[in-house]
């Protein structure tokens, strides 16, 4: 294909992927403000964030067969359309209640846009160069962690929190109208696969049963779990721990993502030289050792802002690497049911996520120690999942840039 409709496809595959991580980032720094006018605590409005992260486990499980079954653009208008209007609800929520969930039919839309995105790079490009697509496309994301919690900040500073919902859902009506428009059918609907429960429960078994998807999308799912954590922990460390006001946690949200997305971008480099498997191993005890110093100073009570925010740049360095080189070797196998495997994978992420940031909110007391916790614990069994589940592949399929699809014994 050319430069041009490569730019196009990844900037639209970009855009559908930063959806959901706009609804996530967004609203962070509205969290005070949210608890004040719905009459609750910042913890109880965490809820609505594990909401949101429900509705995308759920929503996925649902898409994956949809996509593989009608085609892709379908099943993806019908959630940005549940999105847009869920979005616009959020906006007139008068209790924590409904938001919360209003954000669980929020994200069963915006999840559409998400498994729809991760099985077109399967359709649209070759095995070899999906490791950096995924990459491009976190670099398209990229700008969610960096502009909309800072965004958010001076929004619902100016206009109040109602307003952040009413910007995400005119992006959502501006991303329908450029896939309509834009983005070309690269599925066949296949007909042969069935909408019956038992059909598609053996489907997902099918794909669950593959080693090599199993041992990457699990590792990736709980390193990713690290993420999650800091996101859901990250509002009431800042904001109530050190005592920054929404613009502040806003910059340094933004800043902090400079690291998640600056190794991903490496991380296309690293593949001229490296396996995917040589770099997400290195990346993970990487993260093990950063996350268990991080944790040794929070319960040495030396924690201060500056040293917070150091760790959490390098903890999140590490999932720039995981990420997309796991995201790749786990659709590596898949060509004809790529669809269900990329949302099973992304319903173990987000399942993961969940749990995380649920036991996160169940602690209410001031401090740092719980979300660093966390990510350790997510690290380390990452590394052990990894370390376990690649004995059991017998025949991986390589998906190092610029090399042929091999397959390594």
């Amino acid at each position: 294909m050319s430069k041009k409709t490569y730019f196009f496809l990844i900037l639209i595959l970009g855009s559908l992927t930063a959806l959901g991580p706009f609804s996530i980032d967004m609203y962070l720094p509205g969290f005070p403000a949210i608890a004040k006018d719905l009459h609750t605590t910042a913890a109880k409005v965490s809820l609505s964030l594990s909401g949101f992260f429900i509705g995308i486990s759920l929503g996925q499980l649902l898409y994956g067969p949809l996509l593989d079954r009608f085609g892709r653009k379908k099943p993806l208008f019908i959630g940005l359309i549940v999105y847009i209007i869920a979005s616009a609800g959020c906006a007139f929520a008068t209790s924590i209640n409904a938001l919360i969930l209003l954000r669980i039919i929020q994200a069963i839309g915006s999840c559409a846009a998400t498994v729809a995105s991760v099985a077109m790079v399967r359709d649209l490009f070759p095995v070899k160069d999906n490791a950096k697509v995924f990459s491009l496309l976190l670099l398209v994301v990229g700008v969610s962690p960096m502009i909309a919690p800072t965004v958010g900040g001076y929004v619902t500073t100016a206009f109040g929190w109602q307003s952040v919902f009413i910007i995400l859902c005119g992006m959502g009506v501006a991303i329908l109208i450029a896939t309509f428009l834009w983005l070309p059918d690269s599925y066949k609907p296949d007909k042969t696969i069935s909408l019956k429960p038992q059909p598609i429960l053996q489907n997902f078994w099918t794909v669950l049963r593959e080693p090599q998807f199993y041992t990457y999308s699990f590792t990736g799912a709980i390193a990713f779990a690290g993420l999650f954590a800091y996101v859901a922990g990250s509002p009431l460390v800042f904001m109530e721990v050190f005592h920054t006001d929404e613009k502040v946690y806003g910059w340094i949200f933004a800043f902090l993502s400079v690291g998640f997305i600056g190794s991903s971008q490496l991380n296309t480099m690293f593949l001229r030289k490296y396996k995917s498997e040589q770099i997400i191993n290195a990346a993970l005890i990487c993260q093990v050792v950063v996350s268990l110093a991080f944790l040794s100073v929070a319960l040495s009570g030396m924690l201060t802002l500056p040293i917070t925010i150091g760790f959490l740049f390098l903890f999140l360095c590490g999932i720039g690497y995981t990420y997309p080189n796991a995201a790749a070797l786990s659709l590596a196998p898949f060509t004809k049911n790529a669809g269900s495997a990329s949302a099973m994978m992304g319903a173990i992420q987000m399942g993961m996520g969940t749990l995380i940031s649920v036991a996160i909110s169940l602690f209410e007391v001031p401090s740092a120690i719980p979300m660093i916790a966390a990510m350790t614990c997510s690290a380390i069994l990452a590394l052990s999942v990894l370390l376990i589940g690649r004995r059991t592949i017998t025949e991986q399929i390589e998906v190092q840039e610029g090399a042929d699809i091999g397959v390594m014994h």
